[in-house]
C-alpha cells in the first residue's frame, strides 16, 4: 500500500474532518498495516483482509481480524476502507459499509488521485447522498455519514449483487470483479494450457491459481495427473475456484502466500500464471518470488511450466534456480517458459 495513502487517511482523523468515536466499534475494510492504526483504540478495533501477505502482518501484530471470507459485517461507528481498484469491487465494499452502519455511523475511505480518487468520492455518494474530503499527498479522503433521509438503499443492495461469484467464459470458470481478468479467460493462461503436455504426470501445483481455469483446462487433457495442489493468496478467488473445479476430486485448493506457505521437495510439476504488477507498475520481483518458490517446492527431478508477459525479465532468476530451461512458446506478447531440475541451495 502506497503510504502516501495512509498518511492521508490519518490525516482526516487527526483533525482533518473527522472524529474517531469514544464508543461503538471500529472496521478497517482492505486493512493494511501502518501508523493509521495508533489512533485507532485496538479494543474496538476489528479489521478486514482477504489477501494473505497483509492479513498474516496484521494478525502477527495482534489485531483482531474478521475471517477473510466475512462480507456481512456487524455496525460500527466509523469503517474505514482502503478501497480497490476495480470498480465493481470497490462498490461493493462501500455499499456492504453502508448498510451495516448505523444511523449516524461515518464511512470513511482514501485512494490516490491516479486511481480516481474523485470518481471514487462521486461513487459514495450515489448511495450516501452527501460526501466530505480532504487532499493532501496526491491522495484524496473522502467520507459520508448513514442517513437513512439519503441512503439509497436499492442502489446498495444492487451493487452487492453485481459484486457477487459468477460464471464467465460461457461457464468456463467462474469469477467475480476485481479478480485478475475477470471476465474473460486470461490469454497467457489458456496458451500455458496448451502448452503443457499430455503424458505429464503424478503430483502438481497450481501457484497463483486465481479462479482455477488454469487447472481445469490441464486436468482435461493430463489424464495422468494424480491431484493438484491450487495456492492463491486472494481470498476472493477461493470460493470461484471451488465453483471451477467443482465435481473434480483430485484437486485441493489452499488460501496461501505462495512465497512462504508451500512445503519445499513436494511436486512433480508446478503450473503458474505468476501476478507482476504492484497498483499499476510492473513488478518483476513479484514474479521472481514465484519462480523461487517453484524451485523449493519441486521434487529433484521436477518441472516448472510458466507463462508470461514477453518483456518480463525471468530467464536470469529461472537459470538461477534450475539446471536447464526452455522457451516452449513465444507468441501474442507471452512466452512459456518449461524449467527442469530444481537447483538445491547450500
Amino acid at each position: 500500500m502506497d503510504t502516501d495513502v495512509l498518511d492521508t487517511l490519518m490525516l482526516a482523523l487527526d483533525g482533518g474532518g473527522v472524529t474517531v468515536p469514544e464508543t461503538g466499534d471500529i472496521l478497517f475494510l482492505r486493512a493494511e498495516p501502518g501508523p493509521v492504526l495508533s489512533l485507532l483504540p485496538t479494543a474496538r478495533l476489528t479489521c478486514q483482509q482477504t489477501f494473505k501477505p497483509p492479513h498474516d502482518a496484521l494478525k502477527a501484530a495482534g489485531h483482531t481480524l474478521l475471517a477473510p471470507g466475512s462480507e456481512q459485517f456487524g455496525p460500527a461507528a466509523l469503517t474505514l476502507i482502503l478501497p480497490p481498484r476495480q470498480k465493481d469491487e470497490a462498490r461493493g465494499l462501500y455499499a456492504r459499509a453502508m448498510l451495516a452502519a448505523p444511523e449516524g455511523a461515518t464511512v470513511l475511505a482514501c485512494l490516490p488521485n491516479t486511481l480516481g480518487a474523485k470518481t471514487a468520492e462521486k461513487t459514495l455518494g450515489e448511495i450516501a447522498g452527501e460526501t466530505q474530503s480532504l487532499s493532501k499527498n496526491k491522495c484524496r479522503a473522502f467520507w459520508a455519514r448513514k442517513d437513512s433521509a439519503r441512503f439509497n438503499k436499492a442502489l446498495a443492495e444492487a451493487w452487492v449483487a453485481a459484486d457477487q461469484p459468477q460464471p464467465v467464459a460461457d461457464g468456463e470458470m467462474w469469477s467475480r470483479p476485481g479478480l485478475f481478468s475477470w471476465d474473460r479467460v486470461d490469454a497467457g493462461s489458456e496458451l500455458l494450457a496448451e502448452s503443457v503436455p499430455e503424458d505429464i504426470k503424478g503430483a502438481g501445483a497450481d501457484f497463483g491459481a486465481g479462479q482455477g481455469y488454469l487447472t481445469k483446462a490441464v486436468l482435461a487433457h493430463c489424464p495422468r495427473i494424480t491431484h493438484m495442489d491450487l495456492y492463491e493468496a486472494e481470498h476472493r478467488a477461493i470460493a470461484c475456484a471451488e465453483k471451477t473445479l467443482e465435481g473434480i476430486d483430485n484437486v485441493a485448493i489452499h488460501w496461501a502466500d505462495v512465497t512462504r506457505d508451500p512445503q519445499e521437495s513436494r511436486y512433480d510439476f508446478i503450473l503458474m500464471n505468476p501476478p507482476f504488477h504492484v497498483g499499476r507498475a510492473d513488478a518483476a520481483g513479484l514474479g521472481q518470488a514465484f519462480i523461487q518458490a517453484a524451485a523449493r517446492a519441486l521434487k529433484p527431478g521436477g518441472a516448472l511450466y510458466m507463462v508470461a508477459n514477453r518483456h518480463l525479465p525471468y530467464e536470469a532468476t529461472v537459470k538461477a534456480c534450475f539446471k536447464q530451461y526452455e522457451i516452449l512458446e513465444d507468441s501474442g506478447g507471452y512466452k512459456v517458459i518449461r524449467a527442469d531440475r530444481p537447483k538445491r541451495q547450500k
